[in-house]
């Protein structure tokens, strides 16, 4: 897969304190990557380096295969966290401005962002004041004109943040159907569920550092603790047979279902299929399934230096 950025060896240093430390990542043409990090960790340092709104002290960025210039910015589309609005402009008038500064003629920004609005059902604000829109709503609009100009990368630093669930969830498919159109989408986030739902690839940062990058569902596997899920019908008594491939780290039966369900713990992968065969003759096997960790959990392991 061709990638749309590679950041070599970035460094970025201020006074008495490093942002970024040798950090390298790769993002994948066409993708929804996620940039997962504690607060300071160094996400938005990077996202800036990305943008060349600043400039490493080591390191380079190739856009598209080539080091990244300044009319690349073109061709791409930028939302911070830190946002603003003129707020004694028009709705429909600022978003035309912008839209403006980023190449487009006054007709064609009419024409996209009468669209877009009637998208994001923010079509009655056009004429309002910034100033009376509420927080999820300007961000709605700050969201349209940064997707406006059709770039081939776009970067959100926490796009979720201030969005209630039924927004947030709009974003999220806005998203999705933008990578499908061709885009490619960097985005900063403390949402794990988020990332779960439509990242394809992550890289973790911590204390400046890049501490894991990969496919969102590789990881996941990658870092199960062999812990099972089953539901069996039958007399536990039975699963004597098995004692010494695997534990059980818990049971409870269902009175209703006459089913217990239980979670177990296999020590080898080269015995999951014999447990299984076991457990199988033991009792009525009902269901058998690997408990895979979450990546708000793995999160959590990865920046206390628990992931293993």
């Amino acid at each position: 897969m061709n990638n749309i950025i590679c950041a070599q060896h970035i460094t970025k240093r201020y006074t008495g304190h490093t942002a970024l430390d040798d950090v390298s990542v790769e993002i994948p043409t066409g993708s929804v990557y996620g940039l997962l990090g504690p607060n300071g960790a160094g996400k938005t340092t990077l996202i800036r380096v990305i943008n060349r709104i600043i400039v490493p002290d080591e390191g380079q960025v190739i856009f598209d295969g080539k080091p990244i210039t300044q009319q690349d910015i073109y061709r791409i589309g930028y939302l911070p966290e830190e946002r603003g609005l003129y707020k004694k402009m028009k709705v429909g008038e600022h978003a035309v401005f912008l839209a403006r500064l980023k190449g487009l003629s006054r007709y064609e920004a009419l024409v996209r962002l009468k669209e877009w609005f009637t998208r994001f059902g923010i079509e009655d604000w056009w004429d309002k004041k910034v100033e009376d829109l509420s927080k999820g709503m300007a961000q709605k609009v700050q969201f349209i004109v940064t997707v406006l100009h059709q770039p081939r990368l776009l970067i959100f630093d926490e796009p979720f943040s201030g969005f209630d669930p039924i927004n947030a969830d709009l974003l999220k498919q806005e998203i999705l159907r933008l990578r499908d159109n061709g885009a490619t989408v960097i985005f900063s986030t403390h949402n794990m569920a988020s990332v779960e739902e439509i990242c394809d690839h992550i890289t973790l940062i911590n204390k400046s550092k890049n501490i894991l990058s990969g496919r969102v569902d590789e990881i996941r596997h990658s870092y199960g603790n062999n812990i099972f899920a089953i539901q069996y019908r039958g007399n536990q008594d039975a699963f004597k047979n098995i004692e010494g491939s695997c534990s059980i780290l818990e049971r409870e039966y269902d009175q209703f279902s006459g089913l217990t369900s239980a979670r177990i713990h296999i020590e080898n992968d080269n015995d999951v299929r014999s447990v299984i065969a076991a457990i199988n003759e033991s009792v009525e096997l009902r269901s058998f399934s690997e408990i895979i960790p979450s990546m708000n959990n793995i999160f959590i392991r990865a920046v206390n230096g628990n992931l293993k």
